[in-house]
């Protein structure tokens, strides 16, 4: 029933930029803290930058400041993850999720508990 799918993945070169979009289903976007989260090969899963339920707030790691942007459109039902400048350490795959009541600011993976299948971004020469 509560269902994300994220899309907008692909290979970007170095500079590049891709919008990512998790459109949600079975439940009201407006109620839930939206998160994208990423993962690379051997490492651990990482907030990248959660927005409020209102979609007033937002935060970003540290690393993807001024370069990554989320939004939510409640009315479509989606979120985006605007990217810019990609670079290779951005390559990981993405993954948005939702809580009815977790932290938008602290935006720690721990504290979603529904979660898409993830988009693979690799940002390579």
């Amino acid at each position: 029933q509560l269902q994300l799918v994220e899309s907008g993945g692909g290979l970007v070169q170095p500079g590049g930029s891709l919008r990512l979009s998790c459109s949600t289903s079975g439940f009201i976007l407006d109620n839930y803290v939206i998160g994208w989260f990423r993962q690379a090969p051997g490492k651990e899963r990482e907030g990248v930058s959660c927005i409020n339920s209102r979609g007033r707030s937002t935060v970003q790691r540290h690393s993807v400041k001024d370069r990554f942007s989320i939004s939510r459109d409640s009315a479509k039902g989606t979120v985006y993850l605007q990217m810019n400048s990609l670079k290779p350490g951005d390559t990981a795959r993405y993954f948005c999720a939702a809580s009815q009541r977790g932290s938008w600011y602290l935006c720690d993976y721990r504290d979603f508990d529904v979660w898409g299948q993830g988009t693979l971004v690799t940002v390579s020469s």
